[in-house]
């Protein structure tokens, strides 16, 4: 009985992964066998195209005078460059191309077309594309837009928006819209 207690013995301490090398371990995982049940997969943040500029002061002139056939201009800046948006008599410009115009349809009504060409030019252009859903949100006559965006590319439906294809033509007629455009009264 006469033991002596002196120390006890140290436990050893297992090595903790860094979370780099968790990262690196899942992806190698990942690559080598794929996901296990418990994993999900990650969901892609969406993105609600045309919001921020819908219930904007400056938006909302733009289409006034887009409507009216005034002129208008203002300036959006992203990612650090500057864009300038205006409309010009049934025109509304971005950087100083065509991107939507109206042609009539009848006494009351246009029908509002898009340049495929201008389309395809800016269609990787933030600004850009928030502008082109903003348009069509802004007409609920037309209802829902058939135009789309994923991974940096307009799609009409289920094909791409391409410029220089020759069966799709060079614009891309959205629908008809009401015009506030002061009517011209014949002569009697």
């Amino acid at each position: 009985m006469t033991s002596n207690p002196g120390k006890a013995p140290k436990k050893v301490k297992e090595k903790k992964q860094t979370p780099e090398e968790r990262q690196e371990a899942l992806r190698y995982n990942h690559m080598m066998y794929g996901r296990t049940e418990g994993e999900l997969k990650r969901i892609p943040k969406k993105v609600d195209y045309g919001v921020a500029y819908l219930k904007h002061p400056k938006f909302i002139s733009l289409m006034t005078g887009f409507k009216n056939g005034s002129p208008f201009k203002f300036e959006v800046t992203a990612s650090a460059k500057v864009y300038t948006i205006a409309t010009e008599d049934a025109q509304i410009l971005f950087n100083g191309k065509v991107i939507f115009y109206s042609r009539p349809l009848n006494r009351y009504e246009d029908n509002l077309l898009l340049d495929r060409a201008a389309a395809a030019q800016f269609q990787t252009t933030e600004a850009f594309v928030h502008l082109v859903f903003a348009v069509l949100r802004s007409f609920p006559e037309l209802g829902a837009p058939t135009l789309t965006y994923q991974h940096a590319t307009f799609y009409q439906g289920p094909e791409a928006l391409e410029s220089g294809s020759p069966d799709q033509g060079s614009n891309m007629l959205i629908g008809p819209f009401k015009h506030t455009k002061p009517q011209e009264r014949p002569r009697k």
